[in-house]
Order: structure tokens, then sequence, then C-alpha cells
């Protein structure tokens, strides 16, 4: 019997003398013992446990369990109950849990096999099987141009020229430093590329995001950049990474591009501020003359229709005198044909009313006695300032 505890046996790898099995050593080396890459003979502090030294303890303790002592047989079945707890721990370590946030990914010689949900599952153990954990509800972050570290209890960071330098459209440079946000894609491909398409996927991402950052950059102004068109830039970078990923059948979902810092150089950071401020207050004044336009603008075409809409009615009223004129002036044509004389007497008589009612009133007595100016009494006049008192009061 192989495992037998007969003395001077040892075992296949427990030769007597100074040999010690295939790979010598003396009677402590196992399987395992004195190699060649373990460092020559000798059970050293790195020789893994002793089977056949733990197979031959379990014998003596059952030996000394079962009565009558033992034999043959009792080695035989000592063997077979080692083998079986063995196995049994074996399987248990098969058991495996899954928290919350996690997919169990289950794995049979190398094979996907199954991916599991949150709490308690089972799987073959290692060698045959192996679970993965991606946490899939993560979010996780890394920066580009720019590291962060942390000094006591705060948080600092310092440029990454290699990174953060680069080159627009128009042939400037432009210092960029940005967030990019991602997770796994939480679908059975996802997770699978995830694990076994990309060897670094946090490396892989952040070469991805620098590239598409430099490209995007790159077609873009160094306006537009340093202005009012980051949003943009954040999408298209966002949207390039998506697709380059994609491609790499990585099993990434980038969520969020975040530009941090976009500034010029330092060497040349203070000319491009005053190029700025000299932008803005152009469109400040920019901003003005429009405001001034449309103030001033309404308020001239509004009084020119209020002009034209005033010599239209006086051109109406004009036009309307001159044909009520023409018609009376035909009337009285037709009515001086039809009698001369009483139509010239009531002309003469109509004209002096008009004359006369609109000017002073002096009578003079030229008969013989008489006293020259004659004083009157003008009711007319006295009833028309009666009426305007009376209304001046009412109001």
């Amino acid at each position: 019997m192989p495992w037998s505890n007969q003395s001077g046996g040892g075992g296949p790898w427990k030769g007597g003398g100074n040999n010690g099995g295939p790979w010598g050593g003396g009677n402590n080396n196992g399987p395992w013992g004195g190699g060649p890459n373990r460092g020559g003979g000798g059970g050293g502090g790195n020789t893994p446990p002793d089977l056949e030294e733990l197979l031959r303890r379990t014998q003596d303790r059952m030996k000394n369990v079962m009565p009558g002592g033992g034999g043959r047989g009792l080695g035989v079945v000592g063997g077979l109950l080692v083998i079986a707890i063995v196995a049994g721990i074996w399987l248990f370590t098969g058991l495996y849990r899954v928290e919350e946030g996690e997919v169990g990914v289950e794995l049979v010689f190398g094979e996907v096999t199954n991916q599991a949900g949150t709490g308690l599952n089972y799987n073959w153990p290692y060698p045959v099987g192996a679970v993965y954990l991606p946490q899939v509800a993560l979010q996780r972050e890394l920066t580009v141009g720019v590291e962060e570290f942390v000094t006591g209890s705060q948080v600092r960071s310092r440029d990454v020229p290699q990174e953060s330098l680069m080159l627009t459209g128009d042939e400037n440079i432009v210092d960029v430093g940005f967030k990019v946000q991602w997770r796994i894609k939480n679908t059975s491909e996802g997770i699978a590329n995830f694990l076994f398409n990309i060897q670094n996927p946090e490396g892989t991402v952040k070469a991805v995001a620098e590239s598409a950052m430099r490209e995007v950059v790159g077609r873009s102004q160094i306006d537009a950049i340093l202005t009012a068109n980051k949003q943009a830039i954040q999408e298209d970078v966002r949207t390039l990474m998506q697709g380059t990923l994609d491609t790499y059948r990585a099993g990434v979902e980038v969520t969020e591009v975040q530009m941090q810092r976009v500034d010029p150089p330092q060497q040349v950071i203070d000319a491009f501020r005053d190029v700025q401020a000299a932008r803005a207050d152009q469109e400040r004044i920019q901003n003005e003359a429009q405001s001034y336009a449309n103030r001033v603008v309404p308020e001239a075409r509004g009084e020119a229709a209020r002009i034209l809409e005033g010599a239209n009615g006086y051109r109406e009223q004009t036009v309307a005198e001159a044909t009520g004129e023409s018609e009376r002036f035909t009337q009285i044509y037709d009515q001086y044909k039809n009698a001369p004389a009483v139509t010239r007497e009531r002309m003469y008589l109509e004209t002096m009313e008009k004359v006369l009612g609109a000017n002073s009133k002096v009578i003079i007595d030229s008969k013989s006695g008489g006293q020259g100016v004659v004083p009157y009494l003008p009711l007319g006049e006295l009833t028309g300032r009666s009426s305007a008192n009376r209304t001046g009061g009412a109001q």
C-alpha cells in the first residue's frame, strides 16, 4: 500500500538516504520539496504541506480510535475517508455570494456557463470552475491631463503636460484637463466582453479618452474651445469614445465627459486673457448697440407710421372739403341761373355775416343829432362766456 506506515518506506517521494525522491533533498521532501524551482533540497518554508505526512497522521489517529489496532484494511478505510473529507471540502469551496451591484460570472473549464444574480450561488470549484464578480453598478471615474492625489485631508491636483497639451485646428496649443465617467455595460455580452476582451480596462478607457479629445480638439478652433463650445466638444468626445470602445468590444459604457480646465499654455496665458477680455468688451459693446437699435428703430417706425396716418387723414380731409366746396358752388350756380338778383343778394348777406361775425362790432349813429358811437349789449358773447364758466366749474 503506497500510504502504509512502513518503516523505511515513505511513499513514492520519500526515498531513503540522501536522494529522497525524484529531486533529492533527504527524507523530508514531498512532491514539491527540493525541486528545481524551489531552491534545492530540504523542505524550506516555501514547501507546500506534505500530503503523505497528513495521510500518515490521519491513519495513526484512526488506529487509536478503532478497536483492535489497525492493519492493511484500516489503511484503506482511512485513505478513503480522507479522500471523502478532502472531496467534500473541495466541493464546499464552490459556494460564493454575489453582493448588491455585482454579477456572478461562472466558468467551467474556461467557458462561461451562467451569470448569477444577487445572493448565495454555487459553481464548480477551482480548477474545474471559476467565478468572477464584476461590479456592474459601480460608476468609475478617471482623469486625463490632471493627476489627483491626497495630501492630508485635501485632494490636490497637478498638470500632466504629456496628456493635457493638445493642438487645435487653427494651429494653437491648448491645455485641456477633463474627467471621464464610465461603467460596465450591464448586459450578458457587455460583461463577458469587459472580463475577457481587454486586459487593462481603465488604461484602455484612458487611452481612448485622450485620443478622442485630441481628435475633437484638433478639428476645432481655439476660440470655440475656450469660450462657448465646451458642451458640444464634451458630447463629441463621449460619442467618439463610445464608438471606439464598441469597436474594441470592451463592454464599457461612457456616461459623461466633463472638461475641468481649458487654458492656453502657461507661457502665453496672460496674452490670451487680454484677448479674451477684449473680445468680451467687443461682445458687450455689440450687445449695447443692438439694444439701442432695438429701442430706437421701433420708435422711429412708430413715428413714421403716425406721420403717414396724419398725412393720409389731411389728404382725405382736404379732398373731401374741396369736393364739398365744388358741389356747393355748383348748386349755387344752378340757383344763380334761375334767379340771379336774389342769389347775388343772398351771397352778399352771407358773406357779410361771416366777415362781421368774426370781428368786434362798433355801431355809429350817423344821423343828424346822433351821439356818434352807440353802446350796445352783446348778449351773444355774454351767453357764450356764461356757458364756458359753467363748463369749467363742472370740471
